[in-house]
């Protein structure tokens, strides 16, 4: 059904239909603001990754200290 979208053409002529939209005027504002919530979706995503790795790692370590607590 999607097989194709991203040709070049199809992307030229999304460019253009932008262009019309938003005119030459609005265009840096929108890339800027594109380009912020990109940066901040990817500082959620890693932070998110961060914790779910440091929760993981403590719970390895908390089950590992509680095998070795049984064995003594």
């Amino acid at each position: 059904m999607f097989s194709g979208l991203l040709q070049p053409m199809h992307i030229i002529l999304i460019l253009i239909i932008v262009l019309i939209i938003f005119g030459p005027g609005k265009l840096p504002d929108a890339g800027k603001a594109l380009g912020r919530s990109i940066r901040e979706f990817r500082r959620a995503t890693s932070a998110s990754f961060e914790n779910e790795q440091e929760e993981a790692k403590k719970s390895q370590s908390q089950s590992s200290h509680a095998q070795t607590q049984e064995s003594e």
